[in-house]
């Protein structure tokens, strides 16, 4: 499977999902931080504890914390990676399904293109990384060496 497509000037890396099980747990302790401390806090008010700061303290810090989880579930089910490789810069978003990252656009002339090794070596996966002199913009998708290489000089060969 290719996690990969490019066509005019636009690449999308595709991020392989992870075990079901997995993303389920995810969801789940995520649905969970969001619920259950409201629901806390709710049932404190209804035992005639009374409305305090600490409440509003556990609520804040489980939100925080079940909204990166949120992220990491919805990255692992949905993510992709749009880059957008023009003359004198390159335009990344990061796309989580549910929503997307800022834009960012970095200025690269003459842009490079590598493919670096990335996570345990026995996997055999890397990023892809685009860069000049001056900048650079890596990616978080990890793609098979085999792939990234193909992709690596389908990408120098398109740009020059």
């Amino acid at each position: 499977m290719k996690q990969y497509h490019y066509q005019n000037n636009i690449l999308n890396l595709q991020v392989k999902k992870t075990p079901f099980l997995i993303r389920a747990i995810l969801f789940l302790i995520a649905f969970m931080l969001f619920v259950f401390p409201v629901g806390g806090t709710i049932f404190g008010i209804a035992l005639g504890n009374g409305l305090h700061i600490g409440y509003f303290i556990g609520i804040g810090i489980c939100f925080l914390i079940g909204f990166y989880t949120l992220r990491i579930a919805l990255w692992n089910t949905y993510g992709n990676e749009t880059i957008q490789i023009l003359e004198d810069k390159v335009i990344y978003e990061a796309n989580y399904g549910w929503f997307k990252d800022g834009k960012k656009e970095i200025l690269i002339s003459n842009p490079n293109f590598y493919a670096v090794p990335a996570g345990y070596e026995e996997d055999n996966e890397g990023v892809l990384i685009i860069g000049s002199d001056d900048a650079k913009v890596e990616s978080v998708v990890k793609i098979k060496m085999i792939q990234l290489e193909e992709l690596a000089s389908l990408l120098q060969s398109s740009t020059k």
